[in-house]
């Protein structure tokens, strides 16, 4: 068992930034791959970046790419979404997951989900 807690979402102007932060515990935690998703009201949840699990190769949609950037450290067993140049569509429920070993792009690939956490980007 994973757990995952995400933090660091919140009210932000367009053109602000945000970093948002997904604490890992559990077994073999640093076993996992890591993503970042996000869910729009109305909208499917969809991938923003992953991470493999030595923090190398890291993914970003192309509709963040520039903007965001994922990272992580692999002692605090966190992950971490730098998020700049803020938009109001880049409003979302953010979602930390993770899945053992490989990663992913695909939201029902993921073994483990945090609680989510809501970023708001006021125009």
């Amino acid at each position: 068992q994973v757990q995952l807690v995400e933090s660091g979402g919140g009210l932000v102007q367009a053109g602000g930034s945000l970093r948002l932060s997904c604490a890992a515990s559990g077994r073999a935690s640093s076993s996992y791959a890591m993503a970042w998703f996000r869910q729009a009201p109305g909208k499917e949840r969809e991938i923003v970046a992953a991470i493999s699990r030595s923090g190398g190769l890291p993914y970003h949609a192309d509709s963040v790419k520039g903007r965001f950037i994922i990272s992580r450290d692999i002692a605090k067993n966190t992950v971490y979404l730098q998020m700049v140049s803020l938009k109001p569509e880049d409003t979302a429920v953010y979602y930390c997951a993770a899945r053992l070993r490989v990663g992913s792009l695909v939201t029902y690939e993921y073994d483990y989900w945090g609680q989510g956490t809501r970023v708001t980007v006021s125009s």
